[in-house]
């Protein structure tokens, strides 16, 4: 496998990650409308960067975060839950993963691993939060390996029919 993860310029790249998230995730096209205009919004934001995962030149992988900031629409969603459990100031000074996706057939790999160290290890920030499907899956697996802890639990975003965790871990990540 002639697997190359760098720096991905995530804006001009956007529906080639999008298909990805879309395969991984399990998206409608209305659901990537949607979600394309959150990213290009997203990567305006300061700080903000992605890397990408190729095989063969072809995108298998992306992630993409920035330094938290309490005015963001995940944050005021995710506030009070991480209040009610007195760790509310996990939202300062932390760097977010916004997405990460793997495509299924290169997933099982290490490629998630490595395209999530990779990101946060160039983070001025101390730690690092983000939010998974709240279900015992190979993500949230992924996450606990690193280091990641359950902030908050059962969390409801509006529109998204499951509940999801938030998490956080001290940077650097542990590695295995």
């Amino acid at each position: 496998m002639d697997l190359v993860i760098g720096p991905l310029d995530l804006s001009a790249h956007v529906d080639e990650a999008l298909a990805v998230q879309a395969v991984a995730f399990g998206l409608g096209p209305d659901e990537v409308a949607v979600r394309r205009q959150i990213v290009l919004r997203h990567m305006t934001q300061p700080g903000a960067r992605a890397l990408g995962a190729s095989v063969g030149g072809a995108l298998v992988g992306f992630v993409y975060g920035m330094p938290n900031d309490r005015a963001h629409w995940w944050s005021t969603v995710v506030e009070p839950y991480l209040r009610a459990r007195h760790c509310d100031d996990w939202l300062d000074d932390s760097f977010v993963i916004t997405e990460l996706h793997v495509h299924p057939r290169h997933q099982n790999r290490g490629i998630g691993r490595s395209l999530i160290t990779r990101i946060t290890d160039s983070a001025a920030e101390p730690r690092s939060i983000l939010s998974a499907i709240d279900t015992d899956s190979p993500a949230r697996g992924l996450y606990h390996s690193l280091g990641y802890v359950d902030l908050a639990r059962q969390v409801l975003f509006p529109s998204a029919p499951k509940p999801y965790a938030v998490m956080g871990a001290p940077l650097p990540l542990r590695r295995r």
